[in-house]
């Protein structure tokens, strides 16, 4: 097989290609001829070892990719050889032949593409999750979803549309009318230093019932300046990598419920839910609900390419990698 490789700890830039024999799949394990794979943020961090996750070098970054079933491990037996499906791993996906625990995988239906269904993954679940699971989001309600011209932003986005929110974008300003067209109803400026007050305007004065958050730092702050009384907002990343401590009095005050995401963990504490909100994923698809916008596609010889977009965060929607 061919793969990307990390032999050192650094940027996405020390990425080598090299070559190896074809891994076999371990008892509770798939291996999977893979025909997307996805970038993610994460990526960029486990790379430079900044991610939870630290795996032994060498090893190869990626979290998510979508492809057929070559081989099953012992005891797998509710999947098939030549199965669509998708899979996500901690790491190891920069390949043309991934391995991943079962308990990871979803079965992909015939009519979703295999690149859509990847695009499907950790971001629309991210996305997904936040809002039904975590934040209870409910139809008519108004949700704020920061970086919302990113990868997750985006998936949150449509998810939030679909699930009948009235969804304000934030955004830089050349980013804006992206955004308009993945289903937001309104959007705001996050370089305008009045932003807050924008979004209370929008709400009639109340606030964002919702707010889905993965920047940080002063967005983290703004958000809190403009949530709505009893309003719920859910922590997925800090993309500024400045991680913000909450002033807590607000919390209090305005009885916000301070919510975490953390999709990695849904695999060990309910890998069932997981596979649910996929599913669900894939019925809003096949309704025309979602459709994931893949920007780029890169071969994966030129996955440190591909990373230094997202890290630069020059890129909207998802990039894959085609092996």
């Amino acid at each position: 097989m061919r793969a990307m490789q990390m032999r050192e700890l650094g940027e996405p830039s020390q990425l080598q290609a090299i070559t190896l024999d074809d891994p076999q799949p371990g008892p509770g394990e798939i291996a999977i001829d893979v025909q997307a794979i996805g970038c993610n943020f994460a990526d960029v961090l486990i790379c430079q070892g900044k991610y939870q996750v630290r795996p032994e070098l060498p090893f190869s970054p990626g979290g998510e990719v979508a492809g057929r079933i070559r081989a099953l491990g012992a005891g797998v037996t509710d999947l098939r050889v030549g199965d669509a499906v998708a899979a996500q791993m901690a790491f190891g996906a920069y390949a043309s032949v991934a391995i991943a625990d079962a308990r990871r995988v979803q079965r992909v239906p015939e009519d979703v593409p295999l690149e859509d269904a990847c695009a499907l993954g950790v971001a629309y679940q991210t996305a997904y999750l936040s809002l039904a699971d975590r934040a209870q989001l409910r139809a008519g309600e108004s949700l704020l979803v920061q970086a919302a011209a990113g990868g997750v932003g985006l998936a949150t986005l449509q998810v939030g549309h679909a699930l009948g929110a009235y969804v304000i974008a934030g955004a830089s300003g050349d980013k804006l009318g992206l955004c308009l067209e993945h289903g937001a109803a309104a959007t705001i400026d996050t370089r305008q230093p009045n932003w807050p007050e924008r979004v209370r305007e929008l709400t009639q004065g109340r606030g964002a019932d919702v707010i889905c958050e993965s920047v940080g730092g002063d967005v983290f702050e703004g958000s809190l300046k403009c949530i709505a009384w009893g309003g719920r907002l859910v922590v997925v990343g800090f993309s500024s990598r400045d991680i913000p401590a909450p002033k807590l009095n607000r919390v209090m005050l305005k009885h916000i419920a301070l919510l975490g995401l953390n999709l990695g963990s849904y695999h060990e504490q309910n890998a069932q839910l997981l596979r649910s909100a996929t599913a669900a994923l894939f019925e809003l698809y096949q309704q025309g609900k979602l459709r994931p916008l893949i920007s780029g596609r890169y071969p994966l010889t030129s996955a440190a390419e591909a990373l230094a977009e997202l890290a630069a965060r020059r890129s909207v929607g998802k990039l894959l990698l085609i092996p």
